[in-house]
């Protein structure tokens, strides 16, 4: 069962509001709205601990804050494929209102803090708002697009460049919460999350990583990973980052004052 936490004081640079950004610019109302809708009472979950088990009826949309979480399915063994990793800044299934039961679990991969978002306050925020509306739209599609570019790790790329590509992918996708440091970013990912999540026996994310440590690729020490050349890594793994929809032309639109119905 979740622990309760003191709530955050969130502001204009909470991770959702800052996660929509790399969509929009949005104008201060806007950011004060997505930061009320995100303002409620943040809950923690220990790591190996499920938010939400497959087969349980959706109640809210969570909002990650803090921590990794990840998706995944179970077959009738044990066996566990991990499909997506959930982020600071990452709703859980924005739609899953229109869900009788859930066809996935979300498991805590370390420490988690989250906030619950209730459907109807959603559902306000986005109408109250074009801009954001269609942040939120952006948000669901470039996860419909990751999850897309997993399905081509899996199936065509080598252990190689499917570890590769999945480093790149999180660091791009935590560099748009602030969390990296340079190419650098906090990795607690175990080498059976990997395997999990790639579709490899831990033995063979073992000794890929341990290639590419050799080959100066990546260095990996202490729950650290840094890519020492990142044009490099992406080329060795053939990645592109343009599925992730980072830089949309609606960064480089000034917001109006307002919008619509925010504030009235």
């Amino acid at each position: 069962m979740a622990t309760m936490i003191r709530p955050p004081m969130l502001n204009a640079d909470n991770v959702l509001a800052q996660k929509l950004s790399y969509f929009t610019r949005l104008s201060p109302d806007e950011t004060a709205a997505v930061d009320q809708a995100a303002d409620g009472l943040t809950r923690a979950l220990p790591a190996k601990r499920d938010l939400i088990r497959e087969g349980d009826p959706p109640h809210a949309v969570f909002l990650i804050t803090a921590g990794w979480a990840c998706r995944y399915k179970t077959l009738a063994d044990g066996r566990r494929q991990i499909v997506a990793f959930l982020l600071p800044g990452d709703l859980c299934d924005v739609n899953n209102h229109v869900l009788r039961a859930m066809d996935h679990a979300i498991g805590a991969l370390t420490p988690i803090q989250y906030v619950e978002i209730g459907h109807d306050r959603l559902s306000t925020l986005a109408q109250g708002s074009s801009r954001i509306g269609q942040a939120l739209w952006w948000r669901m599609l470039v996860n419909v697009a990751v999850q897309r570019e997993w399905t081509l790790n899996n199936g065509q790329r080598s252990a190689l460049e499917r570890i590769g590509h999945l480093f790149c992918e999180l660091y791009y996708r935590l560099r748009c919460v602030g969390l990296t440091s340079g190419t650098g970013y906090a990795f607690p990912l175990t080498q059976n999350d990997l395997a999990e999540a790639t579709g490899l026996t831990p033995v063979h994310v073992n000794r890929t990583l341990q290639e590419m440590r050799a080959t100066g690729l990546i260095v990996l020490k202490e729950r650290m990973l840094d890519i020492p050349d990142l044009e490099l890594l992406e080329d060795t793994v053939l990645f592109n980052p343009d599925y992730l929809h980072l830089q949309e032309e609606g960064r480089r639109v000034l917001p109006e004052r307002s919008d619509a119905r925010i504030g009235r």
